[in-house]
């Protein structure tokens, strides 16, 4: 892996809260992601399953690990099930993990091969009650492609049909909201990493440059600094593509006059950081394009204020749709008129700020947690308004990673970054 060795104190701390949600007599299987074939015997490169990752730090394919913490069998409490290595293997593949190193990174000091699983895991299965099995519970999430863990679930169930089945999803939207510090240190690595692609970037962009090259010039610095590369596929969005949600072409001129939105953050040691920054093509915003742009700014400041403990994540989206409403109202987009015929349903700022303003960021981009439960200290949300105004050729859009903290603002991963118009263009004319 690209990065630095994490204390494996993370995975020490993640596994014993995860074990302390479980029933008695309770085993919990956990399977890594499957490498998957795009043609002929070409593959994409792996990406590890974020669950396994949590629990263990194993960043390695055909991985299995088994939590049991009533075993009778001490060694047998925590196993991780590892593809064996050897000369061969790493001559062709490259070094797998060894017992040794397994331990070094988990602190599992259980290690079998996967040719063990089979025998090892039928005589667990005879001691115990329940078994947790892990499933995709996210609420966005695109379940169409089998995976390994589905495979592994059917094939759990045929062979032992008459035990308790339980779910691991809950446990892990509970437990991965709340992160470890030093959790919060790997994801403000990433977003330092981010920092380095905004300030590269900000003396390259000028009229004539494509939007691919500023994707290009982002990627090489986060390869540059141990990252494996964008956490998710980047908006580099020139004029009116900024009105388009999730456009991911990059394939256009960025032209002189326009504003180009830029949705983008590395990833470190697979956490993800999520920023969006707008900048003037030509290095100067227009009078029209600051007072959008400064509304959204607005917006941003005031939403992070209301990100504290107790606050439920539905009515903070309501708080911040009233102060939307009133930057609208400025920039002459809605009237009075709109407001008091909107629809509750679809309020009348919907029209040019239609999408949430945060969501929970860690492993994954759109990391997982409980919506329906009140804030707490120690989650990381984006914060981003935005305001969409096609007829204009104009979207506005800034988002940062804030930490809740336990009295006070969030704190601000990504402090750092310009975002004032007035350092904006200072560093673009530089």
């Amino acid at each position: 892996m690209k990065y630095e060795q994490i204390d494996r104190q993370l995975f020490i701390n993640n596994r014993a809260k995860y074990v302390k949600e479980l029933a008695p007599n309770s085993l919990a299987v956990f399977n890594s992601n499957d490498i998957v074939t795009t043609g002929a015997d070409s593959t994409t490169p792996f990406v590890q399953h974020r669950d396994i990752f949590y629990l263990s730090g194993v960043d390695q394919e055909e991985s299995i690990l088994v939590l049991f913490p009533d075993c009778k069998d001490e060694k047998h409490r925590e196993i991780l099930f590892l593809k064996e290595t050897n000369e061969t293997i790493a001559i062709w593949e490259g070094e797998k993990l060894t017992e040794e190193q397994a331990f070094e990174v988990s602190g599992i000091k259980t290690v079998y091969w996967l040719t063990d699983f089979e025998r090892v895991f039928e005589s667990l299965m005879t001691t115990v009650e329940n078994v947790y099995l892990n499933t995709n519970e996210h609420h966005r999430a695109n379940k169409e492609a089998e995976t390994r863990e589905d495979r592994f679930i059917t094939k759990c169930k045929a062979q032992y049909p008459i035990h308790t089945y339980k779910r691991s999803a809950p446990i892990m939207h509970k437990i991965r909201s709340v992160k470890h510090p030093i959790e919060i240190d790997l994801m403000q690595k990433a977003c330092n990493i981010t920092e380095k692609g905004v300030r590269r970037i900000l003396p390259f962009i000028k009229p004539g440059v494509m939007e691919y090259n500023i994707e290009a010039e982002l990627m090489h610095e986060f390869l540059n600094n141990r990252s494996k590369g964008f956490a998710y596929t980047p908006i580099i969005a020139s004029g009116f593509s900024a009105c388009v949600l999730h456009y991911i072409e990059n394939n256009k001129e960025c032209k002189d006059g326009d504003v180009i939105l830029m949705d983008f953050g590395a990833e470190y040691a697979n956490y993800s950081s999520d920023l969006t920054r707008c900048f003037p093509v030509n290095g100067k915003f227009t009078e029209r394009q600051k007072a959008v742009y400064n509304a959204v700014l607005h917006v941003k400041k005031e939403a992070t204020k209301l990100l504290v403990p107790g606050i439920l994540i539905g009515d903070y989206h309501a708080k911040v749709g009233k102060i939307m409403e009133g930057e609208l109202l400025k920039l002459g987009l809605i009237t009075e008129k709109d407001i008091q015929e909107q629809d509750p349903k679809w309020p009348a700022y919907k029209k040019y700020f239609m999408h949430g303003t945060s969501h929970f960021i860690g492993l994954d981009t759109h990391d997982l947690g409980l919506y329906d439960q009140p804030i707490q200290a120690g989650m990381v949300f984006t914060v981003e308004p935005g305001i969409y105004i096609p007829e204009e050729n104009l979207g506005i859009r800034l988002e940062d990673d804030v930490v809740v903290q336990e009295n006070g603002e969030p704190f601000n991963l990504m402090q750092n970054i310009p975002i004032e118009v007035e350092d904006i263009e200072a560093l673009m004319a530089q």
